[in-house]
């Protein structure tokens, strides 16, 4: 099993921690989260084989990580759930859990589950993402890097392109700059750092000089940005 890596996203640290070694004294590679934000950033990293999430987190929700993480990875989930919330069960099925336990949960249904789980996915990490988004005559093509408005190509960098394609790809949903910096600028967010609004400002001009509304680019003060 030390092939597989799992990331366990789970805000009660002794719950964590037990979960850690009990998977680690099972041969898995084991990485912590304690929040939902720093979660949804090294869930989409794709560097793990499977992810154990719970559902009540701070600073992002496990139902809200997951919609997010859908739309560009398919590393499969398994969500911790309050026992008996069948609602919890039924939303995390519907935004595409493969699986959930109960807390209290039995470390041995846990382990089979996770293990079945491994079995079914054949895999070390999944990459089912899309190549090509379009958004009202915007158009981004990852696998030849264009963009293009009504079929007029737009001249973009590297890191204006990946910009749009998140926002895009997320469209409608909040991103917070520090995943916006993990996973367009490949770094941490700093405290004084500008680059990524630089960034967002030169793509919103592009547009609107293509005659495409990029007021629809938003900043959310305090939280992230969002395309609408």
């Amino acid at each position: 099993m030390s092939d597989y890596s799992i990331l366990v996203i789970e805000d009660d640290s002794v719950l964590n921690q037990q979960l850690a070694e009990l998977l680690t004294s099972k041969g898995y590679q084991v990485e912590q989260c304690f929040d939902g934000e720093t979660g949804l950033i090294r869930a989409s990293s794709k560097l793990h084989h499977l992810i154990l999430l719970d559902v009540m987190l701070p600073e992002r929700d496990g139902f809200s990580l997951l919609n997010v993480l859908r739309k560009s990875c398919q590393t499969p989930v398994i969500m911790v759930t309050a026992k008996g919330a069948e609602q919890e069960k039924i939303q995390g099925f519907s935004q595409g859990a493969d699986d959930y336990v109960a807390k209290p949960f039995s470390t041995t249904e846990l382990l089979l589950r996770i293990e079945a789980i491994l079995r079914r996915s054949h895999t070390k990490v999944q990459d089912n993402s899309q190549q090509e988004l379009i958004v009202d005559g915007l158009e981004i093509n990852y696998k030849t890097k264009k963009v293009t408005i009504h079929n007029e190509v737009l001249d973009f960098t590297p890191i204006q392109l990946k910009l749009l394609w998140e926002l895009l790809l997320h469209r409608g949903e909040v991103l917070s700059k520090a995943y916006l910096y993990q996973k367009v600028l490949n770094k941490n967010l700093g405290a004084y750092d500008r680059s990524l609004d630089m960034h967002l400002s030169r793509v919103r001009r592009k547009l609107n000089e293509a005659n495409w509304q990029g007021q629809r680019l938003q900043t959310s003060h305090g939280k992230g940005y969002c395309l609408i």
